[in-house]
């Protein structure tokens, strides 16, 4: 069955096993824009304790990000009178890079319901007791529930999205739900839809099998990153997973400050060229992980277990051996010749099987980024017209180096994301 898509370069169908899909509708060059995406809903990923933790009633929230646009906030922010920086003038719990952005927050993701219900939340003793993740899924139900009051058609395009409830979503529901229907009932502004039991499990359910991860800020310094919000994307999420993906995904969260309106959009890009017909996967996660750990996670996370080529070959093997040990040891007995017979095999319809112990060696050697705790994914920058582009980026430090592994740059200020 063949569904709506965000563009020409792509098409939404329904794949056997696997669900919905996005498919190439036409041949994709490596480095190409296949799609920009922006979220229906944002979400921070700090628990409601963090914000109860001050006394004070004019200090800012203990998040050094944004809560609208989640860009990080300057340390010189902390008491800086000349800082544009701004609190709720409400609850005076949350923080704003700027006047302009608490404006866009009142009257969406920080409406005076919302901002109501987060401080009664706080105040509720039991929910502060509970773990970081119900938490969380407090702070993703009120911007649900506000979601629907403030836009229907997005609130409905968020149900339309794949997830229904299991054992885990049911529990979470049952316990959060009378929490959250209880604001509905005071004497505050807020939904007025008829939530029910069922719903708050069915929307749980949406949120854990389509919310994307922001993360914080990279640094070499730090192999755990966290996650600073969860985010809704209607196109992004029809994208299925593979362990060796042929595209990756981009955000510029921080970068061009002045811009207050994009900052959190997506933008997905073609590692390597595929002919159409092809589907396009992401991994859900960085792609060095061992097979025990990528399973795992999918089952608990994703609920499927995956029979990708990479799975098939590395159900195979021991769990101390590692896609970076293989790799080498591949590289070392590659020649030239061999590499460029890889490369060309990107698109084919089989890409890389051979009778090599890891025949998967060349993406890991090409495509993964070699930065002190990064493990990003490589992929070019945009073509100019016909003209491939042998600069690659990491998605994940920024790091921009030449196709022959010569560093040029690093940061993500100069990238160029013209189509």
């Amino acid at each position: 069955m063949s569904m709506a898509a965000p563009s020409s370069l792509l098409k939404v169908e329904e794949i056997q096993g696997r669900g919905r899909g996005m498919v190439a509708s036409q041949p994709l060059k490596a480095g190409q824009i296949v799609l920009r995406d922006s979220p229906i809903l944002l979400y921070s990923a700090l628990p409601l304790v963090r914000q109860s933790l001050s006394s004070s009633s004019s200090s800012a929230s203990t998040s050094c990000f944004c809560d609208h646009c989640f860009r990080i906030l300057s340390p010189s922010l902390q008491g800086d009178s000349s800082s544009s920086t701004v609190l709720c003038p409400n609850c005076r719990h949350h923080c704003f890079c700027n006047s302009n952005c608490l404006s866009n927050a009142l009257n969406s993701s920080h409406s005076s319901w919302v901002c109501q219900a987060l401080s009664h939340l706080r105040a509720n003793s039991l929910l502060l007791e509970q773990p970081l993740e119900h938490q969380v899924q407090v702070n993703f139900l009120v911007a649900a529930y506000n979601l629907a009051n403030i836009s229907p058609s997005d609130f409905q395009i968020m149900l339309s999205l794949q997830g229904s409830p299991d054992d885990s979503t049911i529990a979470a529901a049952q316990f959060l739900h009378p929490l959250i229907s209880s604001l509905c009932s005071l004497a505050l502004i807020g939904p007025q839809n008829g939530f029910s039991l069922e719903l708050t499990s069915a929307i749980l359910a949406k949120d854990k099998l389509n919310a994307f991860g922001i993360m914080q800020p990279f640094s070499e310094h730090d192999d755990q990153r966290s996650v600073r919000a969860y985010g809704i994307y209607p196109y992004a999420s029809f994208f299925n997973h593979d362990c060796l993906p042929n595209a990756c995904r981009f955000d510029y969260v921080d970068a061009n400050p002045s811009d207050d309106s994009h900052n959190t959009d997506f933008i997905i890009r073609m590692i390597h060229d595929v002919p159409q017909g092809r589907e396009i996967c992401l991994s859900y996660f960085p792609v060095n992980e061992k097979y025990s750990s990528r399973q795992k996670r999918l089952i608990e996370d994703y609920g499927f277990t995956c029979n990708c080529d990479r799975c098939n070959v590395e159900s195979n093997w021991s769990d101390n051996d590692s896609v970076e040990d293989n790799a080498e040891e591949e590289e070392e007995v590659m020649d030239e010749d061999q590499c460029e017979t890889m490369a060309a095999s990107d698109t084919d319809d089989h890409p890389h099987e051979d009778n090599n112990d890891f025949p998967h060696a060349y993406f890991f050697l090409k495509y993964m980024c070699d930065r002190t705790n990064c493990w990003g994914t490589l992929a070019p920058l945009p073509p100019q017209g016909d003209t491939p582009c042998n600069v690659m980026e990491c998605n994940v430090c920024g790091k921009l180096k030449s196709d022959n592994t010569f560093d040029i740059d690093e940061g993500q200020d100069e990238v160029s994301m013209e189509d």
